[in-house]
């Protein structure tokens, strides 16, 4: 008679234990080995000394300052002012800056004199040479134009450091700013922004 063990032994599947197949390995396209080969065709490898070399790149030069075109600019913008410019007409108004463009009515002038529009932009002309004035007077008649603004302050001094004491900017600026067509009136700041060493400038709307 069987032992209990030999009948489960014979009741037991034989389990059978296949040998491990490795899985295939995907191989890289054809077309894709022909891509590389030609990308790299003709390369030659580094040779030792070079592969742990340093590379030092040439920093590229700065472009080329146009110091001539600057200078021919600032020229035209002296040149667009002249100090022997005779106004066809001006107000008559003793000492006071007071000039009104023909076509406008009057009533800019007293909004002007009286502060109605905010001033946007100011510049300063003491310790500044006739010449070198009157190029700051331009360019910065210029800037304003292209910002759209339309009031501005340009104070003059009141010429007490002057050789005579005089207002020599003073009497040139209304000059300079009577042949900016930019330029609608021009009136003296009030005291606050300046008084008779200021004047307040209203610029054509864009």
């Amino acid at each position: 008679m069987k032992t209990l063990r030999e009948q489960i032994k014979q009741v037991k599947p034989q389990l059978k234990v296949e040998p491990a197949v490795p899985a295939p390995q995907s191989e890289e396209p054809a077309e894709e080995k022909d891509l590389f080969q030609q990308a790299i065709k003709g390369a030659r490898p580094l040779p030792d000394e070079v592969k742990h070399a340093r590379l030092h790149h040439q920093p590229k030069k700065p472009k080329p300052i146009p110091k001539h075109f600057i200078l021919d600019e600032q020229q035209a913008l002296a040149d667009s002012l002249s100090d022997h410019y005779i106004p066809a007409h001006e107000l008559e108004t003793g000492e006071e800056l007071l000039y009104l463009r023909d076509g406008h009515s009057p009533d800019i002038l007293s909004k002007l004199r009286r502060g109605h529009w905010v001033v946007q932009a100011a510049i300063d002309l003491h310790g500044l040479i006739s010449d070198e004035a009157r190029l700051y007077v331009a360019s910065f008649l210029s800037d304003c134009k292209k910002r759209g603004l339309r009031c501005v302050r340009i104070v003059h001094g009141k010429g007490l450091g002057s050789r005579n004491r005089e207002p020599v900017l003073k009497k040139k600026l209304q000059s300079w700013l009577i042949q900016r067509d930019e330029v609608i009136a021009y009136a003296q700041a009030r005291r606050t922004d300046g008084g008779s060493g200021a004047v307040i400038v209203l610029l054509k709307s864009q």
